[in-house]
């Protein structure tokens, strides 16, 4: 059984498409269950899809969101400016046991970074991911600034003891320039982590059939 978690250097690098790439890659070799542990801005009057509604369209893989959260902010101060109680991260841990227990994949993704709090304790994605003893994908942005994004996440990740698994480039452009090309090089180089796939800019909008036709090209064999 595998848990596999997606963490990004931010908001907005892609996670949610990557970690539907990574759960069609998965499908293809055993069962899968994808898990949002917090979504937030998804309350009345947001014209935002819940990432795990995302994931489940793009896919047809079976996805569960444990808590969901009004303002489009980090799930800790979403649920202090409520005044909600959220579960901490080891209650969240538990649930995702049990979906290890029935499945061959759980694919968690997490909310904007790596340290963005989880709960109300300060419990952070890359606690649960310590917690579960999972492997780590790192969604990085293409252009300027992804180098030192990215090598800080996975610093990070080993600061725990956690070896990221690979990086995936969230959204790569049709017509990438010289920061871009250039990247895919010195990504690798500078963090020491295997580059798993790039995924099409725009791959979000695709029908379901052909977004798992074309993710498995994406990714490297290994991935996922």
């Amino acid at each position: 059984m595998t848990v596999l978690v997606v963490t990004g250097t931010g908001t907005g690098v892609g996670k949610t498409v990557v970690t539907a790439a990574l759960a069609v890659r998965a499908a293809e070799s055993g069962s899968v269950v994808v898990v949002k542990p917090v979504q937030t801005g998804v309350g009345p009057g947001s014209d935002e899809d819940a990432d795990a509604d995302v994931v489940h369209a793009l896919t047809g893989c079976s996805v569960q969101e444990f808590t969901a959260l009004e303002d489009p902010l980090a799930p800790d101060t979403a649920a202090r400016l409520r005044d909600v109680r959220i579960p901490p991260v080891r209650e969240y841990a538990d649930r995702i046991r049990v979906l290890d227990e029935f499945h061959d994949t759980v694919v968690v993704e997490g909310a904007g970074g790596l340290l963005v709090r989880l709960d109300t304790d300060g419990g952070t994605l890359l606690d649960l991911a310590a917690e579960l003893d999972a492997e780590v994908v790192v969604v990085a942005t293409a252009g300027l600034g992804t180098l030192n994004h990215t090598e800080l996440t996975v610093a990070a990740l080993r600061a725990r003891g956690i070896e990221p698994a690979g990086i995936v480039i969230g959204a790569w452009p049709d017509h990438p320039g010289l920061a871009e090309n250039t990247n895919l090089a010195d990504l690798p180089r500078v963090t020491g982590v295997p580059l798993l796939g790039r995924i099409p800019d725009g791959a979000g909008a695709l029908d379901r059939d052909t977004f798992r036709s074309q993710a498995p090209g994406w990714l490297t064999p290994t991935a996922g």
